[in-house]
């Protein structure tokens, strides 16, 4: 079984970071994604525990120390990738790992700022595959992921699946409601996903959100499992 994940530790964890790598550790998953990590005093801490966790191989997307950005974290052995070249104003917002049997791009999406990010993942995976697509996506589909139509590029995430991608957890779920993010107003929204490419649907096993983390206010968002 390989066990995946991802979270968005809110703000790069702060104060938060030593629950955040207990929760880590308790899940012994062999790839961790980390959306709004931040290379600061935290982020290193963070990095330097995970290392005492066997995350041998940790690649982080280029940032300032106060910038929301991508780490992703493994103990299998892997390559990176960064797209500073393709999206230069958001070149933190994606990283990649390229591993033997397979490509992970960690994502923290833009919320509600044009960007092109869905066009470049859309021709990554139509060149690699089998590939996986995790992190904070910041957006979803209307009436669907949200009670309401606020949600920019859901029709980008329809391209996503037409070129071959599917997501995971309603692979797995179906048309059940769940919300990985929830406004002072408590309204959910579900911004955290994970896509796979279709060759590799017949593998996955679970795909999940951990809850409990949010509600022990680990972070704003609750973390995703994936196991295949």
């Amino acid at each position: 079984m390989l066990k995946f994940l991802s979270w968005n530790i809110q703000a790069g964890g702060g104060s938060r970071v030593r629950g955040i790598l207990r929760f880590i550790a308790q899940q012994n998953a062999q790839i961790v994604v980390l959306s709004e990590f931040r290379n600061n005093a935290s982020g290193a801490f963070l990095r330097q525990k995970l290392l005492e966790m066997k995350y041998q191989f940790q690649f982080v997307s280029l940032s300032e120390s106060d910038t929301n950005s991508v780490l992703i974290a493994s103990r299998l052995p892997c390559n990176s990738r960064l797209f500073n070249s393709h999206e230069k104003e958001f070149g933190h917002s994606v990283i990649a790992a390229d591993f033997d049997a397979f490509h992970l791009y960690g994502v923290y999406l833009p919320h509600k700022k044009k960007h092109k990010l869905f066009p470049v993942l859309q021709k990554e995976i139509e060149k690699q595959t089998p590939a996986l697509i995790m992190g904070d996506f910041n957006t979803g589909k209307n009436f669907i992921d949200q009670k309401g139509d606020s949600f920019w590029y859901t029709s980008e995430l329809s391209s996503l699946e037409k070129a071959g991608m599917k997501d995971a957890f309603r692979h797995v779920h179906g048309e059940v409601k769940s919300y990985s993010w929830f406004s002072h107003q408590g309204n959910g929204f579900r911004y955290d996903h994970v896509y796979v490419s279709d060759d590799l649907l017949p593998v996955v096993k679970n795909c999940d959100y951990i809850h409990k983390a949010r509600e022990e206010k680990l972070s704003d968002h609750s973390p995703m499992i994936l196991e295949l």
